[in-house]
């Protein structure tokens, strides 16, 4: 009696193996080399705080410049969650947030920054990540700092 459960669990755990694994999507990521990349390649057009996340979401690096205040840390981080989350630059986001009545409280959302310094990344047509910079002299300029580092690594902030 004591070795049929196990002769029983033994053949149940065969038989499951024996079904194919479904075809599950293959996605391009962002790895943390590459986040370092984009997060150097900023820091050398602007003095700032950089933040790289993922596709998911994940913080995969921060980086702050000497001398730029620690509020510009979590900007970045959030800025890039704007940019992710809608697949949208920030500040694109935050003009068309602005303009739209349905859509004016977006900026009660916590993890949400509706300013310009926050761009998705986009591996080809596939969104692969989201940077943000934050204290490189205003929301333009933030801007412009993280669009050039993501084209000077060949990733691009617009489909």
């Amino acid at each position: 009696m004591i070795f049929k459960p196990l002769v029983l669990s033994i053949g149940l755990g065969l038989a499951g193996s024996a079904l194919a694994a479904p075809e599950l999507p293959r996605h391009a990521e962002l790895d943390l080399a590459t986040a370092r990349q984009l997060a150097d390649a900023s820091l050398a057009q602007c003095t700032a705080v950089v933040s790289v996340l993922d596709r998911g979401g994940n913080l995969l690096v921060t980086l702050r410049a000497d001398g730029v205040g620690p509020h510009n840390t979590v900007a970045s981080q959030r800025k890039a969650y704007t940019a992710l989350s809608s697949k949208t630059p920030s500040r694109l986001f935050a003009e068309r947030a602005r303009n739209n009545p349905e859509a004016a409280n977006l900026n009660t959302l916590p993890e949400l920054l509706l300013l310009g310094g926050g761009i998705p990344l986009f591996a080809g047509s596939e969104l692969v990540g989201a940077m943000g910079i934050a204290g490189a002299g205003g929301a333009a300029q933030d801007e412009e700092c993280a669009l050039k580092a993501a084209q000077n690594i060949g990733l691009r902030a617009v489909l």
